[in-house]
């Protein structure tokens, strides 16, 4: 891992604006410090970032010593990643994560007209960061994938020498980001060989990355087949398929193997999640477009479908798969509600 992760002499924010790093007692939104502004990757490809942190990224933070776990929390489609991040504290306190052994990281991707934001920064246009596009304005042309490379590659540069686990979680938009990432990125392996476990939680994605263009029929007995493009044009290109597939997921010849993709994610990591209420076909930030609704009329429906049909597909291609999955009880599409939920603690935390 050759990416950097430092804080600009800048941007540093003041030590009185960091959360204390004991504490994971309930804040209000007013209460959040602002992000910390760090400049991720190395040399000329150098962009600045705003990254919630429950402790100082600084190189002088000798805290980072005691670091095991990185939990990098990915906010939905409003990118408020100050409500994340206090939601992620909460979580984090449910599962009885201490503070000084586990650093919660809460990226926040942004837009030209934020308050924040500069011409040093990667910034995106609209909601096309959770698509994995690359940036638009600022620092141009950074895929929003590479932004957890770059995370990735801080955390193991030496900074966080006790660092033994990641933990990458999106929920909704972030988990459609994340989802896709988990299955695209080249970095899982090479952290791996470092002796980092790596693992993804994809919580309630309005829709997934499908990895050949077969599609759920409606019945579970007769389970996938693939669609006519007349009934839905370019259903299986990116991103609900690897059609047209942006630079970042192509191999090195520009191809792009289902087949391949699918075995490597199948030995990675993943557990889903959703809320046993979140089935409403006509929620204001679920994708309605054709490629989505193929999936399922709702996020519960879409949820289900994609774990069967990881087995379909373990079959097809003679891959077994175990990636966990599991509903939070009562609950709807609210981070609070599924990270707040005594199953989530116990499923994605379990307790030794």
């Amino acid at each position: 891992m050759t990416a950097a992760l430092k804080i600009t002499s800048t941007s540093l924010l003041a030590a009185a604006l960091l959360l204390p790093p004991a504490s994971y007692a309930k804040k209000s939104a007013e209460d959040i410090p602002p992000p910390q502004i760090v400049t991720l990757a190395p040399g000329a490809q150098q962009y600045a970032f705003a990254i919630y942190a429950n402790s100082s990224l600084s190189e002088t933070n000798t805290a980072n010593n005691a670091i095991v776990r990185a939990i990098v929390l990915e906010h939905g489609v409003k990118r408020d990643g100050d409500r994340y991040f206090e939601t992620g504290l909460e979580f984090l306190n449910k599962a009885k994560l201490l503070p000084a052994q586990n650093l919660l990281l809460t990226p926040n991707f942004m837009t030209e007209g934020d308050s924040l934001s500069d011409g040093k920064m990667a910034l995106w246009r609209g909601d096309n960061w959770m698509q994995g596009q690359d940036s638009t304005h600022g620092k141009t042309g950074i895929s929003a994938f590479r932004v957890f490379d770059d995370i990735a590659a801080f955390l193991t540069s030496g900074r966080f020498p006790a660092l033994k686990e990641i933990v990458f979680i999106g929920h909704s938009a972030g988990a459609q980001l994340m989802q896709r990432y988990a299955v695209l990125n080249n970095t899982d392996e090479k952290l791996k060989q470092a002796g980092i476990k790596v693992r993804y939680v994809i919580s309630s994605p309005s829709s997934y990355l499908y990895l050949d263009n077969n599609r759920p029929t409606g019945n579970v007995d007769n389970g996938f087949a693939p669609v006519g493009g007349i009934t839905c044009p370019g259903y299986d290109n990116y991103r609900y398929g690897l059609g047209e597939m942006l630079p970042y997921g192509q191999g090195k010849d520009g191809q792009v193997s289902g087949e391949a993709l699918f075995k490597r994610y199948a030995a990675r990591d993943v557990t889903y999640m959703v809320g046993s209420k979140d089935n409403n076909p006509n929620h204001r930030f679920l994708d309605k477009a054709c490629g989505a609704r193929l999936q399922g009329s709702n996020r519960v429906e879409r949820h289900d479908n994609y774990v069967r049909y990881e087995q379909f597909l373990a079959k097809k291609w003679q891959t077994p798969v175990h990636h966990p999955d599991f509903e939070v009880p009562g609950a709807g599409h609210e981070a609070g509600g599924l990270f707040g939920s005594d199953i989530a603690a116990e499923k994605i935390f379990p307790a030794k």
